[in-house]
């Protein structure tokens, strides 16, 4: 349900995005590489205690305590699927990039929650080096 006057923001389903990663991966650009322009880019917008814990394979951290400090190195060429634990901080994030002159940007309905739910791929633990940032 959206607020009167508010228009609503795109969104799509954890597997859609889960399938546009698989196939980023599958043509050699990685879903959260800078290679491959046209690929969706998977923007997680928890904080990095969270993202640690659990997070989507490929995804790029992009904490909402400082996305105001780092957001124009987001790409506007390409897809941005944004994601959180729930679904809240992500369409405030999707809201304010379509506000703001991005126009492929997408809401991860559900966050990480409806991820996991789906029982899709999901990473634990210590980061490797570069993982989750944008490249």
């Amino acid at each position: 349900m959206t607020s009167p006057g508010v228009p609503p923001h795109p969104s799509i389903d954890v597997r859609e995005a889960a399938a546009a990663a698989a196939r980023a991966e599958g043509i050699g650009s990685g879903i959260g590489s800078g290679i491959g322009s046209g690929s969706p880019l998977l923007i997680d917008v928890r904080e990095r205690n969270e993202f640690v814990q659990l997070r989507a394979p490929g995804a790029v951290l992009y904490p909402t305590s400082s996305f105001l400090l780092r957001f124009e190195e987001l790409p506007r060429d390409r897809p941005l699927h944004v994601i959180c634990n729930s679904g809240s901080r992500s369409a405030a994030v999707t809201a304010w990039l379509l506000r703001n002159g991005w126009s492929d940007v997408h809401d991860v309905a559900g966050g990480m929650v409806a991820w996991v739910r789906a029982g899709l791929e999901t990473r634990r633990g210590p980061l490797a080096p570069g993982e989750g940032d944008l490249t």
